[in-house]
């Protein structure tokens, strides 16, 4: 399937020591900047319908997304009706978020609000042309792109946003991603952009149209030869399912 992955198995690795070591499907980030992410979550906070989330005095980002994440969530248990101007938040939020699995609370409503082709398109714009922060996050974000809509979740103010073409179809643009994030892994050099994008990352030549086939065999030879652990081990258990 050209689906993404919804794995959750953690792989095991024997590094140069020949002791184990364990790589999640979707790592964390290696830098620490938290302040744009903090910045994406008072946006969050101020979306109309959404009980207040004061902003911790002493700035502890991580309890307060938690805090963010859980009055989404309870909104849109009571039925969340997003504006327009919320589609930005919650994907940037999606996109800045630290957490590989958290971040699932932000992309969900908005893929019942406003469906699966605008959210992706979304992503999938920032990967051709965000920052290598973006990019990664947008790796992360997509991860989640594949879950079924909620008919009871959080809905869009204007009608229709549902009806639009590719608004329900779990496979729209899926095939374009599959090429750009390919590309991405292959010229981008930056770590967290590699290791977010290749856990979703097809290694067969049938996700991809013939003018791109040779990059199949490029990206798998850059994982296996990379000097980080992740990588190395992470494209082995791709080629081999």
């Amino acid at each position: 399937e050209d689906d993404v992955t919804t794995e959750r198995n953690e792989p095991t690795d024997k590094g140069a020591t020949g002791t184990a070591q364990t790589f999640a499907p979707l790592p964390d980030r290696t830098g620490d900047d938290t302040s744009t992410f903090h910045r994406a979550l008072a946006e969050v906070s101020r979306i109309p319908g959404l009980e207040p989330v004061p902003e911790p005095a002493d700035g502890d980002t991580r309890t307060w997304a938690n805090a963010v994440r859980r009055a989404l969530r309870e909104a849109g248990e009571r039925g969340l009706v997003l504006s327009e101007s919320s589609f930005e938040a919650l994907l940037e939020a999606a996109v800045q978020d630290p957490n590989p699995s958290f971040n699932r609370w932000f992309v969900e409503p908005a893929l019942n609000a406003y469906g699966y082709r605008r959210v992706r398109a979304g992503l999938l714009e920032r990967l051709r042309g965000g920052t290598d922060a973006q990019r990664a996050g947008a790796a992360r974000a997509w991860y989640w792109t594949a879950v079924p809509l909620e008919p009871d979740g959080a809905s869009a103010e204007h009608p229709g946003a549902l009806e639009l073409d590719g608004a329900t179809d779990r496979s729209v643009l899926v095939r374009e991603w599959n090429e750009a994030a390919l590309r991405e892994f292959v010229t981008n050099e930056d770590l967290d952009v590699r290791r977010c994008i290749l856990p979703g990352l097809p290694l067969r030549t049938s996700a991809y149209p013939p003018e791109v086939h040779h990059l199949v065999e490029t990206a798998t030879a850059i994982a296996r030869a990379h000097p980080d652990g992740y990588l190395r081990h992470r494209v082995e258990i791709q080629v081999s399912t």
